[in-house]
């Protein structure tokens, strides 16, 4: 099999030109100052004006462009090289300082020496790392001594189910990866797209405890019953800008958040 890398990396690079054309990115309303950050997130962040952000996997830097605007010094990374170019067009277009770097997440500390006020991983991002202690080491390296990580990630319950939602399909567990190819993107489900791709399930448990494990203590976690995106293949706004499956309504929780401070010493 090819390195898990360049199968995501293809797959991901494949995915820029229809998600910067889709509505579930409103770029046109993004650059007219539309933020894409969500309350979820912001309640967590707090005040980032004057702070420096590293923003992991970061796609084609919405969020990050977002950050700046609020006053802080952003740099994002992504896999994606087609992700990061298009990053630096947007935030040249919004007028921002944004950073943006192109590198898988594990080599990061190869190309990158600063430490910084917050880290910041949002929807999507863990589920294509094997391996979290990994991702845990790298966020502890990167923060200031009494510096924030925060994440807003789509709860590992809903990757337990088929895409349909009709039953469960996967294991909660990290067992093994998941090797499979999709038609289509989440945002936009009839793009003419097939790719393969190669994810990993991790519980509640892999992401705490790694994050325990490395100097980062929890301060704050949350879990909820909506989602701020359309993105699954069948979903249900049942109040503006939030989203359930309808057959599941507000049983499994959807999204969970984590607030967590680097200790001092």
């Amino acid at each position: 099999m090819e390195n898990y890398l360049e199968i995501n990396k293809k797959s991901w690079n494949a995915k820029v030109e229809p998600h910067l054309k889709s509505d579930f990115y409103f770029v046109d309303a993004f650059l007219k100052g539309r933020t894409s950050l969500n309350s979820i997130e912001l309640e967590l962040l707090g005040e980032v004006s004057g702070k420096s952000i590293l923003h992991l996997q970061c796609h084609f830097g919405q969020d990050s462009i977002s950050l700046s605007r609020l006053g802080a010094q952003v740099t994002g990374i992504d896999l994606s090289d087609k992700a990061v170019e298009a990053a630096k067009d947007l935030a040249r277009k919004a007028g921002t300082d944004t950073e943006f770097i192109c590198t898988d997440l594990y080599s990061l500390p190869n190309i990158l020496n600063r430490k910084f006020d917050i880290v910041f991983t949002s929807y999507g991002t863990i589920g294509w790392l094997p391996d979290l202690k990994k991702w845990a080491e790298i966020i502890n390296r990167f923060l200031k001594p009494g510096g924030k990580f925060v994440m807003a990630e789509f709860h590992p319950v809903v990757w337990m189910f088929d895409d349909d939602f009709e039953g469960v399909k996967y294991n909660y567990f990290n067992k093994k990866p998941i090797i499979e190819t999709y038609e289509g993107t989440y945002a936009d489900q009839s793009a003419d797209l097939v790719q393969d791709y190669v994810m990993w399930n991790h519980s509640l448990a892999d992401v705490l405890q790694n994050l325990i494990l490395n100097q980062v203590e929890i301060t704050q976690f949350k879990e909820f019953d909506w989602s701020p995106y359309p993105c699954f293949r069948h979903v249900d706004e049942f109040e503006k800008g939030k989203w359930r499956i309808p057959q599941l309504g507000n049983k499994i929780p959807l999204v969970y958040a984590v607030e967590a401070i680097k200790k001092s010493s």
